[in-house]
């Protein structure tokens, strides 16, 4: 094995002991360490750290200051072990705390995304980014949670998807629509066709049989992105993966108010649902939607005027 590859293994190993879960943050170290490796170097400097983190180009700022975050516990971890090791300060790419505005999309804009996608160079590749964009937009699942979901996981029988230790460590089931259920099962064929002995275990696999990689899904996302002629809204409104999540949230609750239900005593059901552990979470998720301010404004003066 490669040395490099070898001590981020190390490194993530003693993290994992001490009870963090480290997912992306470690796919992020393992990659940084095959990239050292391949360029046959077992020193990790300034500058080397920050021309990796600021990949790929077009990427948020925010992106980069991620990617270097991960690469600075690494780097702290071997400094004491390899002379001449050095380590980014955290001022280089300050992480920002500032939140993105949510891109809440329309039925035609997931439309637009779900044909992009089907235009994709191989059929597997189609199908299954067509999968995962539904999947995301009809289940408002975090991108970690879809990519992660195991072949038992996906229970078409009873028409129910388990989560196994989300974020927070918190797992949750989430019941399909029959019509997802069968779309879910169609791409299963589909996967089972083209990939009869895949290498992982996860529902979604990449050509080569593994699980797909967090950073080549977000890549093809942003082509998908601009194929469907999608554009931001903002500088800080920009069409994101995350962003299903948020217009699930939102198009649930109008729906509720829309059929004249008591939002208050529903909210919690969607909290669990999306696997918040503080239920603000979920009311922040619906703060950027006008049309939702409006409903429940309209329903606040009509209890105002009832005598």
């Amino acid at each position: 094995m490669n040395a490099m590859r070898q001590a981020a293994e190390n490194y993530l190993r003693l993290r994992r002991s001490m009870g963090f879960k480290l997912e992306k943050p470690g796919r992020l170290v393992l990659q940084f360490a095959d990239h050292l490796d391949r360029l046959g170097t077992q020193q990790i400097t300034i500058d080397s750290a920050l021309a990796w983190a600021r990949q790929p180009e077009q990427a948020d700022p925010s992106w980069w200051a991620y990617r270097l975050s991960a690469v600075r516990g690494f780097a702290a971890y071997l400094q004491p072990r390899r002379p001449g090791i050095q380590v980014p300060p955290p001022s280089l790419l300050p992480l920002r705390t500032m939140r993105a505005t949510p891109y809440l999309y329309s039925g035609e804009d997931i439309a637009a995304l779900m044909h992009a996608a089907r235009q994709l160079n191989t059929p597997l590749i189609a199908s299954t980014y067509e999968t995962l964009i539904g999947l995301l937009a009809v289940t408002g699942l975090r991108l970690g949670e879809a990519l992660n979901l195991e072949r038992a996981d996906v229970d078409l029988t009873t028409e129910m998807l388990t989560v196994v230790k989300g974020k927070f460590g918190k797992s949750r089931q989430i019941p399909l629509h029959p019509s997802t259920a069968v779309r879910l099962g169609d791409h299963a064929r589909r996967r089972d066709g083209f990939i009869p002995a895949p290498k992982a275990s996860t529902f979604l696999l990449s050509t080569a049989g593994t699980r797909l990689s967090d950073c080549r899904v977000e890549s093809t996302f942003r082509t998908l992105v601009r194929a469907a002629g999608l554009k931001p809204r903002s500088a800080r409104c920009r069409p994101r993966l995350h962003d299903l999540r948020h217009t699930f949230a939102v198009s649930t609750v109008l729906d509720w108010y829309r059929d004249g239900q008591d939002v208050q005593a529903r909210m919690p059901l969607l909290s669990t649902y999306l696997g918040h552990v503080d239920p603000s979470a979920t009311y922040w998720y619906l703060s950027t939607a006008p049309e939702l301010m409006a409903l429940a404004c309209a329903r606040l003066e009509h209890a105002k005027a009832q005598p």
